[in-house]
């Protein structure tokens, strides 16, 4: 029989957020493919784990792979540890996965501790829809196409970025979502360290700028949902819309204003605000 495929998730910062069950797997397989064997040792020899490692990393070259995959065929278990967090989310492992599932091989992932979800749950901003982007690119055409699209999403977006990228990221964040648009700066989740600012994207980079927010040690940048910009692939149901903006409607109607009520409503039921507030000018033109 072939052996199994562990993709284990392992603390973000705190050793302590390793799971019972990823001790369990890393104890028992023959072998642990790691992004950084010294920094996996680190979490090994904390908990008397004596296995063997081996690197297994973005640089790694095709030979590498072939190993892995000889040991798995060969019907010998393997983990697969990153870093910090879980293989294959912004982190090396994908390739491993798809290529021994492509065999038919099984794949057993082991949840975990999460920089994605520490920043949703921490930052309270994300919304009921949010999309992950990862690194966005460095420069180019492809940056100011996601960094358009993020601005254009109605949805949260949860970014990572290094350090040294923060303060200009932030810039160009406010510049295509708004400066005014809310969204969370989450540094060094689960270590002692650990801070999460929030504020618009605009304030955050101001922060940045001043030192309030130290660049220094892996972020997470969470853009909070905004009601009033589409949400990206969906379309309001129309009779739920027409429901909606007769709701705005008795709003107004009652002394609330319109830009009040139509965000009053947007919040309860996810239909942008611009698309309640415009609907009585779209009225009196006969549209």
């Amino acid at each position: 029989m072939s052996g199994r495929l562990f993709v284990v998730a392992t603390p973000i910062g705190n050793l302590g957020d390793v799971t019972l069950r990823a001790l369990e797997v890393l104890r028992a397989v023959p072998l642990i493919a790691a992004e950084d064997t010294r920094l996996a040792r680190r979490l090994l020899d904390r908990n008397a784990i004596s296995t063997r490692t081996v690197s297994y990393h973005a640089r790694s070259g095709p030979r590498r792979g072939a190993e892995l995959l000889a040991h798995l065929r060969a019907g010998a278990d393997l983990a697969l540890v990153t870093d910090a967090g879980t293989p294959g989310v912004s982190d090396p492992g994908d390739a491993l996965v798809t290529a021994w599932a492509s065999e038919g091989g099984e794949v057993v992932p082991l949840p975990g501790a999460s920089a994605v979800l520490a920043a949703v749950t921490g930052s309270g901003l994300a919304g009921p829809r949010w999309s992950f982007e990862g690194f966005l690119p460095r420069s180019g055409r492809e940056r100011r196409e996601r960094l358009a699209a993020i601005g254009a999403d109605g949805r949260g977006s949860v970014i990572f970025e290094a350090a040294n990228r923060l303060g200009g990221t932030l810039t160009d964040l406010a510049a295509a979502a708004g400066a005014g648009r809310p969204g969370a700066v989450c540094r060094e989740l689960t270590k002692m360290h650990e801070q999460i600012v929030r504020g618009t994207l605009g304030e955050l980079a101001d922060r940045v700028a001043s030192g309030e927010i130290p660049a220094r040690g892996e972020a997470v940048i969470v853009v909070g949902w905004d009601s009033s910009v589409a949400v990206a692939g969906s379309a309001p149901d129309a009779t739920a819309e027409a429901a909606a903006r007769a709701e705005v409607d008795a709003l107004v109607v009652d002394g609330l204003g319109r830009a009040a009520a139509a965000r009053q409503v947007a919040a309860r039921t996810g239909i942008p605000r611009r698309r309640l507030y415009g609907e009585p000018a779209r009225r009196a033109a006969g549209q």
